[in-house]
């Protein structure tokens, strides 16, 4: 049972939706527990092939909820609890083997950016506004969520995000690389949703690697035999036979993720 996002499902695709409407979906403690849990069990349903996060009412989110700061973030210690929650959630999000799609409407901001980058991609529409003003509040950007976004845009687009402060529209953002694609306002979903039907099409276990094989070119230590033959390995699934088999036999492939 959950109570501050909303679940569905269409066809091989799972829907999460942030609802905290009258706070613009600001991600309070009770949320990212939520959201940690609702990925991790998603991740688990066999059939599932793509996940889709969006925010309820026309927002993604607004930051994280500085509403309980001063309760639950007033010192050293506490902020260190609260970020072992958000790092469950954003690692969920992050580490899932499934394709990650963040569907984005108007605000992205702080916490809610973060949640949008450790998506696979990002999808935004036109009048949708990204930022991390948190030094506008004092508030540092930790480990490891400011490397995510070292990785996604660079250390020196990080550093302009972080230090100015700015608020970004949708074709500035993507200039920067927080954003993949621009759609207009009300068709954000319908673009997730055909998104994910292509990576549906797709055989999960490919996805996977994928996946995993991008992470790997983040590290900087040197590929070894074991990094190389993963590329390959593959090729002794059922996915990979039935791939091949209905190429040849001019058919639509059915994977099941084996």
């Amino acid at each position: 049972m959950f109570y501050e996002i909303a679940l569905s499902r269409s066809g091989s695709t799972f829907l999460l939706q942030l609802c905290r409407p009258d706070r613009l979906n600001a991600l309070d403690l009770a949320m990212w527990r939520e959201v940690a849990e609702a990925i991790e069990g998603i991740r688990l349903t066999p059939d599932i092939r793509c996940i889709v996060i969006s925010g309820a009412e026309g927002n993604f989110a607004a930051g994280a909820d500085l509403g309980e700061f001063a309760s639950e973030r007033a010192t050293p210690d506490q902020a260190a609890q609260y970020g072992k929650v958000m790092d469950r959630a954003l690692c969920a999000i992050r580490d899932c083997e499934l394709p990650t799609i963040a569907a984005i409407e108007g605000a992205c901001i702080g916490g809610g950016l973060q949640v949008a980058i450790a998506c696979d991609l990002r999808i935004g529409g036109v009048s949708s506004r990204y930022g991390a003003p948190v030094a506008k509040i004092g508030v540092v950007m930790p480990f490891p969520e400011i490397g995510y976004l070292v990785e996604l845009v660079g250390h020196a687009t990080t550093l302009e995000i972080l230090l100015e402060g700015r608020i970004y529209d949708a074709a500035e953002a993507r200039d920067k690389g927080l954003i993949g694609r621009i759609v207009e306002d009300g068709k954000v979903m319908e673009e997730a949703i055909a998104a994910a039907r292509r990576i549906e099409q797709g055989a999960p276990l490919s996805h996977r690697y994928h996946k995993k094989l991008v992470r790997r070119c983040l590290d900087p230590r040197p590929l070894t035999e074991a990094d190389y033959a993963e590329g390959f390995a593959v090729c002794a699934s059922e996915d990979y036979a039935e791939g091949i088999r209905a190429f040849l036999e001019k058919r639509k492939p059915v994977f099941k993720g084996k």
